[in-house]
């Protein structure tokens, strides 16, 4: 991966050089990312970036050229560019895998380093994991709304540069059954599938003759794009013409057609019709133009006859956009880990102070996610009996038994050096698919979902009232 040290916000540098000129440097600091609101107005959202995550830790370096440019651009004197010069990560990160379901205000990822190593990070960790988990998302969505039919990720003409490999590589983590996208096959091994654009049947004179010549030299991927002209009148019948006088009488299977525009409900029952009748029952149909979640819910209610998706841009390219911040929780002093707390009159932005663990409990008997609790990290939590705490409402509890319980985040490194094993982006795929199939349906509707616990444990609910009340204390109410 190519040194890239020095993606982040320019505060983080002047930030840094503040700490190291008044002896704050090798302050230990605990910092978390979180979001507080799950994408497209969803009930879940799917972790993702943490490959990236890693790859930027380990190769950060204060080459020379670095150095050049922070001396050039700022006032910083020699001795904080030669403690740069020197840094390398020293830290641990504590971060939650790859594909596995997460919910507002959960520390998905926890750094605890020094103060200069811990500030310089945060805009690449919030860059990739905003970017990586809302692909992810929109991803799982899509497939599944599709109810079982492959959806291919063909969205690289509207991400912004390289970004297309990225966006591949989540979607397919996401679900995708294969991708449009060349090199992102080449670097993770990925199915690869297309069919043809509108441009090649305009070569032609007519679809009768654009559909046999690519058949000629295509014989293992005879899908046809019909709606070129006319999907009903000119595209099916040409396709259906080409099948009868070329395909079959030299032996290659008409394995589809793709219809790209118009009413794709009524076009898709029609061309079901048309192909049966001509005999071709097995002759699938793939729909593709801008198709999201709710309008493949859309389709099936409808009645569309289909059997796979093309998706672009509503997944690798979304409206949405990631919301995940860095917030200082804890610092050490003294061998103590003190506590911090961001207070706003904005009660969703007031943080969740400390250092925390995420936990999840499941269901012995049906395997489902009965919720999240988030606790201090020296709390132990109960294997046979647990009392879920809603923050905002104490009041609502609800007590759980016969449960098994899961700590989510996972060791990524320790004292600077890399213990986490990261895995294929197609194992990756799996380990989604399994941790998804563990939430109710009711999490998982596109519409109006059912809001999953995620509760705060008694001790650390305490905590940050009475922290929240010190820092009221403070403020002198001026008259």
């Amino acid at each position: 991966m190519e040194n890239r040290t020095l993606m982040t916000d320019d505060y983080e540098y002047t930030m840094a050089y503040t700490y190291f000129k008044n002896g704050m440097a090798d302050t230990i600091t605990y910092f978390d990312v979180f979001f507080r609101h799950n994408p497209f107005e969803g009930g879940y959202t799917i972790s993702c970036g943490l490959d990236n995550i890693i790859n930027f830790i380990k190769n950060i370096n204060f080459d020379e050229k670095i150095i050049k440019f922070l001396r050039e651009r700022h006032n910083f004197d020699e001795d904080f560019l030669e403690y740069l010069a020197n840094l390398k990560f020293t830290g641990d990160i504590f971060a939650i895998p790859d594909g596995t379901v997460v919910f507002p205000n959960e520390p998905v990822i926890t750094v605890r380093a020094n103060a200069i190593e811990a500030q310089i990070i945060e805009t690449a960790l919030l860059a990739y994991f905003n970017h990586g988990s809302v692909i992810a998302t929109a991803a799982k969505r899509i497939t599944e709304a599709a109810q079982g039919r492959p959806v291919m990720e063909f969205g690289a003409r509207r991400c912004q540069g390289e970004a297309s490999i990225e966006a591949t590589k989540y979607a397919i983590i996401g679900g995708c059954a294969s991708t449009s996208n060349d090199e992102a096959a080449r670097l993770y091994n990925l199915k690869v599938a297309g069919t043809m654009a509108h441009s090649y049947i305009q070569m032609f004179d007519n679809e009768e003759e654009a559909f046999a010549t690519y058949a000629k030299d295509n014989p293992n991927n005879c899908v046809f794009l019909v709606d070129t002209y006319d999907t009903i009148n000119s595209g099916i019948p040409a396709a259906i013409k080409v099948a009868q006088e070329v395909l079959i009488p030299n032996g290659i299977k008409f394995k589809g057609i793709r219809i790209d525009s118009g009413d794709l409900a009524y076009l898709s029952k029609e061309a079901r019709e048309m192909l049966d009748n001509a005999g071709f029952k097995d002759t699938q149909i793939c729909l593709s133009n801008g198709l999201d979640e709710k309008t493949i819910t859309s389709l099936i209610n409808q009645g569309a006859k289909f059997d796979s998706i093309g998706a672009g841009d509503n997944i690798a390219a979304p409206k949405e956009r990631g919301n995940a911040v860095y917030k200082l929780v804890a610092i050490e002093k003294d061998g103590l880990v003190i506590p911090k707390i961001k207070v706003s009159n904005d009660t969703g932005k007031t943080i969740n102070p400390g250092y925390k663990k995420v936990y999840r409990f499941y269901d012995k008997e049906t395997g489902y996610a009965l919720g999240d609790v988030i606790a201090l990290h020296d709390e132990k939590i109960s294997t046979e009996k647990f009392t879920l705490i809603c923050p905002t409402d104490i009041n609502k509890k609800k007590e759980i038994t016969n449960y098994t319980v899961r700590e989510l985040q996972v060791p990524v490194f320790l004292n600077g050096e890399l213990v986490y094993n990261d895995i294929s982006v197609l194992e990756k795929q799996q380990y989604c698919k399994n941790d998804f199939n563990t939430f109710y349906p009711e999490i998982k509707r596109i519409d109006n979902p059912h809001e999953y616990y995620v509760d705060l444990t008694e001790k650390l609910l305490n905590l940050k009232n009475d922290l929240i009340q010190q820092h009221k204390g403070k403020i002198k109410v001026k008259k």
